[in-house]
């Protein structure tokens, strides 16, 4: 008969508590290990980071933006009167002159009006001519009466003095020659009269021709105003040049302003550039400038900056100083850049991906003895279009990646394969 044993169970309860206990024990410290351990650093394909070596020397400061070529000489031809578009001589591409005339318009007001001017200048043309005749006529009058009273007080002057000759000799009476002499007094007094008279005369005459004249020369602006209205219905562009636009069409009916058609001189061009309001801050007038046309490069300078921004850019006029490559015309695509100033001796690298000028942000540096790049706090400066400068955290000859390495923002380590 079998006899049960106590501690064997005992013992088998206990080495089981104590693998348990020692499996727990293993199981934690690996759990702290591991947890301890840093991630392993991820692997990133060469051939898809961009990477640069910081440099010393010179760093040229560039703004950059693109934009088109635009003349220099533009003409809004606008509608004098109104009318209604009759016929369109010429489309957009034409070469015109400045007697060219590019469409008519129609507006019979306007031409009843012209004739009603040209009628009423003539009728005062007549009147003024016909007044001056008038007044003419009453100042010679006038200067013959008082050419009439300058001969009797001649006259009767001398008689007055032969009278007073005879009297000493007494052979004409004393009440006479008084007579004479009364008669003479009398007639030189008429006279000064008659010659105030004809002065008041010929300045009254004057005066209300002068009244006709300024009627008249109203009458002569009105009827040019007429006449130019009435010409301005075959649309004349003023300047030589190219048609670059006619916004009407037959039949439309146009108000005094409205634009009927625009003519550019081809030639000078100038480059209207596009900078973003960022970068605009440090254009000035007279900074160099850099147009690429697509088929050739050509030097220029800042003339103007907007002073307002728009969608958020600012228009830059750039002053072409050189010859246009051929196929230059209005309206080309081009890129410019700008020169804002020439840093010496800085310490400079590629604008990376991301970072602004004057910040700091973390750059992946590259390890020279191995193939892993360690993630380094950098100070950056003054920016270019294409490079920027490092005022901390790298030295001369350290490469670094450029490339957007966001995706990577957990870890500050990697390795390049």
């Amino acid at each position: 008969m079998d006899i049960p044993r106590q501690d064997a169970a005992r013992r088998r309860r206990r080495r089981r508590i104590l693998y348990a206990v020692v499996i727990t024990i293993i199981v934690a410290g690996g759990f702290v290990f591991t947890s301890r351990l840093e991630p392993a650093a991820p692997t990133v394909d060469r051939a898809t980071v961009w990477i640069d070596t910081v440099k010393r020397g010179e760093m040229l400061r560039q703004v950059r933006g693109n934009g088109t070529l635009v003349p220099e000489e533009i003409r809004w031809v606008p509608a004098e009167t109104e009318g209604r578009v009759e016929r369109i001589f010429l489309q957009p591409g034409a070469v015109v002159k400045p007697d060219t005339v590019l469409l008519e318009l129609s507006n019979p007001e306007v031409e009843q009006a012209a004739f009603d001017a040209q009628w009423q200048l003539r009728a005062a043309e007549a009147e003024y001519h016909n007044l001056r005749v008038q007044l003419e006529s009453q100042v010679l009058n006038q200067r013959a009466v008082a050419a009439s009273v300058e001969a009797d007080f001649q006259t009767a002057r001398l008689q007055a003095e032969r009278n007073e000759k005879l009297a000493r000799d007494g052979l004409v009476s004393e009440l006479d020659l008084k007579l004479s002499q009364v008669r003479a007094e009398t007639l030189a007094t008429r006279r000064e009269i008659e010659q105030q008279r004809l002065q008041k005369m010929a300045e009254s005459a004057e005066a209300q021709l002068a009244v006709q004249r300024a009627r008249l020369e109203q009458l002569r602006a009105l009827f040019a105003l007429r006449r130019r209205q009435l010409r301005s219905l075959r649309v004349r562009p003023g300047i030589a040049g190219v048609l670059q636009q006619v916004p009407v069409e037959v039949g439309q009916r146009v108000t005094p302003g409205t634009t009927l058609a625009i003519v550019a001189r081809p030639e000078p061009l100038k480059a209207a550039l596009r900078i973003p309001e960022t970068q605009a801050k440090d254009v000035q007038i007279g900074q160099s400038v850099t147009v690429d046309t697509r088929n050739g490069i050509v030097p220029g300078r800042v003339v103007r900056i907007d002073p307002a921004v728009k969608e958020g850019v600012v228009t830059v006029d750039v002053a072409l100083v050189g010859p246009l490559p051929k196929g230059a015309r209005p309206d080309l695509s081009v890129d410019g850049t700008i020169l804002i100033e020439r840093l010496e001796d800085v310490l400079y690298v590629g604008r990376p991906a991301y970072g602004q000028a004057n910040s700091t942000i973390g750059l992946f540096r590259l390890d020279p003895d191995t193939d892993c790049a360690v993630r380094v706090p950098v100070k950056l400066g003054r920016s270019s279009v294409n490079t920027i400068e490092i005022l901390e955290g790298l030295l001369e000859g350290d490469r670094v990646i450029l490339s957007d390495m966001s995706q990577w923002d957990g870890y500050d380590r990697i390795c390049l394969r």
